[in-house]
Parts: C-alpha cells; sequence; structure tokens
C-alpha cells in the first residue's frame, strides 16, 4: 500500500467487483424495493437530506473510482479481498430472496434478517472492505469507512419509516433482532 493511491485504467480493474452489484441494484429497485418499501416523503431539508446525498455520492463515486483501481495481482490481498467481497455479495443475495419471499403486508423477520435488522447493508460493507483490501487501497478503505458512518444514520430514518408502515409488529421485531448482528432474544 503506497500513500499515493494507484490509479490507471486497465481491464484487471476494481470495476469486475461492481458489475455484480448494480445488476443486483437493478434487480433490487425492479423487482422488490418498488414493491416492499412503504411510502414515505423523501427528506427534502436537513441532514438527513444532506447525508443522503452524500450516501449517492460515495456509493457512485466509489463506482466511478473502481474504474481506475487495479487489483493487487499476486498477492494474498487480492485473495483476502476476493472472499470478503464474495461473501458480501451472498449476503446480499440472500437478503434479495427473504425480501422476496415475504408477503408485502408483512415486515421482513426471517431468514438473515432474524440476526440483524441491516443484513443488506452488512453484505455492502463487506463488498466495500472487499473492494479495497483486494486492491489494497486506503482510499477505498476511507470510502467504506464513510458510507458505513453515512449509512449507519440513516438507518435510523429507514427504520421510522418501517416502524411507521408496520407498526407494533415491527416494535416488537427491533427489541428482539440487533441493529446490525446478534442472536435473537426470545
Amino acid at each position: 500500500m503506497s500513500l499515493i493511491p494507484a490509479f490507471e485504467i486497465g481491464l484487471l480493474n476494481a470495476w469486475i467487483f461492481i458489475i455484480p452489484l448494480i445488476v443486483l441494484w437493478l434487480v433490487g429497485i425492479k423487482f422488490l424495493f418498488s414493491k416492499r418499501m412503504p411510502k414515505f416523503k423523501v427528506p427534502n431539508t436537513g441532514t438527513d437530506k444532506i447525508l443522503s446525498i452524500f450516501l449517492a455520492l460515495t456509493m457512485f463515486g466509489s463506482y466511478f473510482y473502481s474504474i481506475f483501481l487495479p487489483f493487487a495481482i499476486g498477492t494474498i490481498w487480492l485473495i483476502l479481498g476476493s472472499l470478503v467481497y464474495l461473501v458480501g455479495v451472498v449476503l446480499i443475495i440472500f437478503t434479495m430472496i427473504d425480501f422476496a419471499s415475504t408477503p408485502l403486508d408483512k415486515p421482513v423477520t426471517k431468514g438473515i434478517y432474524r440476526y440483524s435488522r441491516n443484513p443488506m447493508f452488512i453484505g455492502f460493507f463487506l463488498v466495500y472492505f472487499g473492494i479495497s483490501f483486494a486492491c489494497v487501497s486506503w482510499v477505498y478503505f476511507l470510502i467504506t469507512v464513510f458510507f458505513i458512518v453515512i449509512v449507519n444514520y440513516n438507518s435510523a430514518f429507514e427504520e421510522e419509516v418501517t416502524l411507521e408502515h408496520y407498526g407494533d409488529e415491527y416494535k416488537q421485531y427491533m427489541k428482539r433482532t440487533a441493529k446490525w448482528i446478534g442472536m435473537p432474544k426470545r
């Protein structure tokens, strides 16, 4: 890892890891999230709006940066990063399956959602960490940390909307399930 980040266009760059994310995101928006998510007013003022803009800029900025970010070919970092990345992608896929197999009038509380109220975000965290390891990039690592901080704050807004939509059933779920990772409480 050098102080000056690598910045070169190439076929073996991190953009390869971004393509599956974009496909999952498009499939999720088209078939899952648009049907399941309660209608809510997007924040148009204050901190929530600013952080939502920063979240979008961070995500799409990291996607753009990945075009110029070469993998650390021939290193253990590429193998480790690829494994972390794959775990994240698999976690995202399982959360999408949980979303798709839950009735629309019920909150998603089964499968991986029994252990975390935000498993899809955890999947994205792992994906981002995997990319930063596979490319041995401190810049991508900082992007990942920034992404986690913003998502941690924005997840409160998302839970507030979900609680308003599903009411007591979601409130009970929140009491027994960790926000990030944990064993379900009885």
